[in-house]
């Protein structure tokens, strides 16, 4: 049973559409707490019967999803990065589509474009085709074998939530994510994201190889006269009324203080710690905090909590901040690795 955290709720502006956190009272989000927590049991129970071997990777990508955000796969090709995308979408009962990014990808081909259209009595007018983004869990795929064109379309549609073409604005469905994947294996003939887009994705989830006893259980479910399949166990306006309850559940000061602290220590012109100073060409900005706020609360409800602890800030700091940092080319000249630095600094807010 989930209880109510002792420290004062701290609540961020809803999405619009959401139902507004202020107008719940604390029994009635732990009540609802509850209800959607025994969802997303079901959920992951359902996914794991499909993925295997990439349980940490199926817990962010749940995170990133109910804390309304996009998230960037970064893993070497066969690791399941489109099965994991096709079956969110059917668990989670959201309309989930591909694109395959490719170097001659134009922006109409993924957002749409007006066509001229002639009725019966020949008169003619210009009608709006919707692209694939229309959707509302989108993967694309190799997104950066896409020109910086088609990538900027992309990432404002992601953005804003709407495409204009032709001066009319067009709402996405909600919810709307987006799930892109990265090979770091092959980077000839890509067009590698720049920094500020990178930005607008709340976590950049690395993607490893199975353990020895996932693969082989893997090859066992995989090969065999039969497939696993998962069943739909949420619906998108289920989705839709989670990532309400996520803004509402309270957050203790110290989780807001770790996430203060930590995102100011990894920036060169905030830190007073003179390795990051030194090492560290640019450090993340606020919408790092505004993300590692909003992904310890969901994890929180995707864990069974109702308010999150120093334990979701410490798993959720690499995924978050490891695509808005970058080196200096001296650090990387000394063979400095910033995932290390990042666990220093973890380390260091308690």
């Amino acid at each position: 049973m989930m209880t109510m955290d002792d420290t004062p709720p701290l609540h961020a502006t809803p999405q619009a559409g959401m139902t507004s956190p202020t107008d719940l009272t604390g029994a009635q989000i732990a009540e609802q707490a509850e209800a959607i927590g025994h969802r997303l049991r079901d959920v992951r129970a359902e996914i794991g019967q499909v993925i295997l071997g990439q349980d940490r990777v199926v817990e962010l990508a749940l995170t990133s999803i109910l804390a309304g955000g996009h998230a960037l796969l970064v893993g070497a090709p066969g690791l399941g990065k489109t099965l994991l995308v096709t079956t969110l979408g059917h668990v989670l009962g959201m309309d989930a589509r591909r694109v395959q990014f490719t170097p001659d990808l134009m922006p109409s081909d993924i957002l749409g474009s007006e066509i001229l259209d002639e009725d019966e009595s020949g008169r003619r007018s210009f009608r709006f085709v919707a692209g694939p983004v229309f959707c509302q869990l989108l993967m694309a795929d190799e997104i950066n074998r896409a020109s910086p064109r088609t990538q900027s379309a992309l990432l404002q549609a992601m953005q804003e939530r709407e495409v204009a073409i032709a001066g009319a604005n067009h709402q996405l469905p909600r919810p709307f994510h987006v799930l892109a994947t990265q090979n770091p294996i092959e980077q000839e003939g890509t067009y590698p994201l720049p920094e500020a887009q990178l930005d607008r994705f709340m976590m950049q989830v690395m993607l490893d190889f199975p353990t020895a006893e996932a693969e082989r259980a893997m090859l066992l479910a995989t090969t065999g006269t039969t497939t696993a399949t998962a069943r739909p166990v949420m619906t998108a306006t289920d989705v839709i009324q989670a990532q309400a309850l996520v803004r509402a559940l309270p957050v203790g000061a110290q989780v807001v203080d770790a996430i203060v602290r930590l995102v100011r220590a990894a920036r060169p012109e905030t830190t007073d710690d003179p390795t990051v100073r030194e090492a560290v060409a640019w450090g993340p900005g606020p919408r790092a905090a505004q993300a590692l706020m909003l992904a310890t609360r969901a994890r929180a409800l995707l864990d069974g909590r109702l308010s999150p602890g120093m334990e979701d800030v410490r798993a959720l700091a690499q995924p978050i901040l490891a695509h808005r940092m970058a080196l200096s080319f001296t650090a990387r000249a000394e063979n400095m690795r910033l995932p290390a630095l990042i666990d220093t600094l973890v380390g260091r807010i308690g």
